[in-house]
């Protein structure tokens, strides 16, 4: 079982309010991504959870468990942290196996653990040798795997694929996710990058200066914005937001339309323009549009929509498409 609950949460440092009062649902099984900027407060609410920070107000309930007070070795959890804190002198076997050697487990039940950990990993055949003679992102594997024969009641990943290069990423990604559907425990994943938590969440937790700005499913963020922070940060391109007399004139503050609800033409629309930037990536092209009185908005094309740099274009956004904001930020 892995039921976290989070009852008016809240962490200040002297006089600092880094995490304000909050309230958080995890429940048994969810793949649940923390994301938001750098300085958002995402790592310490994960350090809260795993009794790495004191709580300086409210309750952490694990499996209804008043874990509050617990220290980090008894709320049953597993931590994954961005640096790998591997022994370089011990062979893969040893230190997948060591948090159990530590805990004194017998010797058949440690290697039962860890064979199963290696298994799941595909780690098997790297079993005697030591980290040095790994890539990175089998020694994060290496990592992974430590956690796992802990059998926790959840893992907490903080930022663990940060220190690989983009095709690592890629495939670790995979294998994460992969890893959550055969293990079926709960994972609670932070990350500063919108396109992890798309691909990888049940449920995304934005989070901005400490506050919870928005909870829900990928496609529930992307589709249905609460406020123009949650709308400017997820998305990849990010969603065009547009205010001024162009917002006004559709009941609104602020509108939003993301570059792919963007009809783009040459033969006329609703709002001309001049190509700017164009960036070719195969199968799609996001084009980087002059509008006069608006700031520069960005449109997915097609892979072989052949416009050049000053190409007169036009704009029209799909009506249903466009997000509408109100002087608070919130939509409406």
């Amino acid at each position: 079982m892995g039921k976290i609950t989070l009852r008016n949460v809240q962490k200040r440092f002297g006089e600092a309010v880094v995490i304000p009062s909050l309230d958080l649902d995890i429940e048994d099984g969810e793949f649940v991504v923390f994301v938001g900027p750098s300085g958002c407060g995402k790592s310490t609410l994960l350090r809260l959870i795993a009794g790495l920070e004191d709580v300086s107000d409210g309750q952490i309930l694990i499996d209804g468990r008043n874990a509050t007070e617990m220290p980090p070795a008894k709320r049953g959890l597993a931590m994954v942290f961005q640096s790998y804190a591997l022994y370089p002198h011990m062979t893969v076997r040893k230190n997948i196996a060591f948090p159990l050697k530590m805990a004194k487990m017998d010797r058949a039940e440690i290697d039962r653990r860890v064979d199963n950990a290696a298994r799941v990993l595909n780690l098997t055949n790297y079993l005697d040798r030591r980290p040095g003679q790994l890539s990175g992102g089998q020694r994060q594997r290496v990592a992974i795997g430590r956690a796992i024969v802990r059998e926790p009641a959840a893992f907490l990943f903080d930022e663990p694929l940060s220190n690989l290069d983009a095709a690592l990423r890629v495939n670790m990604r995979l294998e994460i996710t992969e890893l959550h559907q055969s293990l079926k425990t709960t994972m609670i994943y932070v990350t500063h990058d919108q396109v992890e938590a798309m691909t990888m969440a049940d449920k995304i937790v934005v989070l901005n200066a400490g506050r919870i700005e928005q909870v829900g499913s990928p496609l529930t963020l992307y589709r249905s914005p609460a406020n123009l922070f949650v709308a400017g940060f997820i998305g990849s391109p990010k969603m065009n937001l547009i205010a001024g007399p162009e917002a006004a004139s559709r009941g609104a503050t602020t509108i939003g339309i993301r570059p792919e609800h963007l009809d783009i033409s040459r033969d006329g629309g609703e709002w001309p323009g001049e190509v700017g930037v164009s960036e070719h990536l195969g199968s799609d092209t996001f084009l980087h549009v002059h509008v006069k009185g608006m700031p520069t908005l960005t449109v997915r094309a097609g892979g072989e929509f052949g416009v050049h740099h000053g190409d007169r274009v036009w704009l029209t956004p799909q009506p249903d498409k466009i997000h509408r904001f109100g002087p608070d930020g919130r939509a409406i």
